[in-house]
């Protein structure tokens, strides 16, 4: 007999992998958490242009600063997939953007770290970049469907990005011993707030436990960390860097990298707000959103003009 349930059928299509849309019933829980997930996914690619951005112009070669301004245009490229799938769920663009600026949504905590030097920009394609794909790839499964299929495109993408990253750090370690030096310092700098990355531990995160019955999420917070501490530990081997944890070591009856405790009272601190860059961050979008107001508008006009069917003054001189 076909239930007429709706509860029952969003549970079957889940336990079934099969993907929930945006005209199916859904529980408002499940709406609401994927909100809080997709915006803050894409308030982080928004956000995590900013530090790279900082670099376009300093890049040492026009090469890399090619690479880097294709980089930091994907990562707005996948803000605007996050939010389109964001605003398949009954709430607009600028709902979520508005919360970002109000300091009221959260993005990664990584993007509150300063840029000092060049190999930093290698780092961040490296370890971040590496960190975010290790739980994006489990997203392109996720149980709602247009947040899988952005996550296909926006995963491809960031495995070139990690490959950059690697890339600039490959070179800085085979260079002078002050190249090598900041390759090394960057590393240092970057791992941990690279663990950060996946959250609290798996017995404090408010959220993990629903969302893989959910099948948002696939693996736990603590489960990713260490696939991705393992896979690190050795390609850090061909840099001939080392990683800032005096813990690292093979556990041979685990099959796994053991490594050292995070310091969770700086990850609070940074996701509460009081990281070094998380002011000027915020700062920083707010002026941006304020200054490009005039092409919103714009852009807003012209659209309702189409609509109309009124014809533009440049598309009138072509006619006459």
């Amino acid at each position: 007999m076909v239930s007429h349930d709706p509860e029952k059928i969003f549970n079957d299509k889940i336990d079934r992998e099969i993907k929930i849309e945006p005209e199916d019933w859904m529980p408002e829980a499940y709406r609401k958490t994927l909100i809080r997930q997709i915006s803050q996914h894409a308030h982080s690619e928004i956000v995590g242009m900013l530090p790279e951005g900082n670099w376009i112009t300093r890049a040492p070669s026009l090469k890399r600063k090619a690479i880097l301004i294709a980089k930091v245009q994907d990562e707005a490229g996948h803000g605007l997939y996050l939010y389109a799938a964001t605003e398949t769920l009954n709430i607009t663009r600028e709902e979520t953007i508005n919360d970002l600026h109000s300091g009221k949504a959260k993005y990664s905590s990584i993007f509150n770290y300063p840029t000092i030097t060049w190999a930093d920009i290698g780092a961040i394609g490296w370890l971040v970049d590496g960190a975010a794909i290790m739980n994006q790839v489990m997203l392109c499964r996720t149980s709602y469907g247009p947040y899988a299929r952005a996550m296909v495109r926006i995963c491809k993408e960031e495995s070139f990005h990690q490959r950059q990253g690697f890339d600039i750090l490959l070179t800085l370690s085979r260079g002078s011993k002050e190249q090598r030096d900041m390759c090394q310092d960057a590393i240092n700098r970057w791992w941990w707030p690279s663990l950060m990355m996946f959250g609290p531990h798996d017995n404090d995160s408010s959220h993990t436990d629903q969302s893989m019955k959910w099948k948002i999420k696939r693996m736990t917070n603590d489960e990713l960390r260490q696939k991705f501490v393992d896979m690190i530990a050795e390609q850090v081997k061909i840099l001939g860097m080392t990683l800032p944890d005096p813990e690292l070591k093979w556990n041979e009856e685990r099959k796994h990298y053991d490594f050292g405790e995070i310091n969770w009272d700086e990850f609070w601190n940074v996701v509460k707000g009081n990281g070094p860059c998380n002011k000027q961050r915020l700062e920083a979008r707010n002026k941006a959103w304020e200054e490009g107001a005039w092409v919103r508008e714009a852009a807003q006009a012209y659209a309702r003009k189409k609509a109309s069917g009124t014809p533009s003054k440049g598309s009138a001189l072509v006619a006459a």
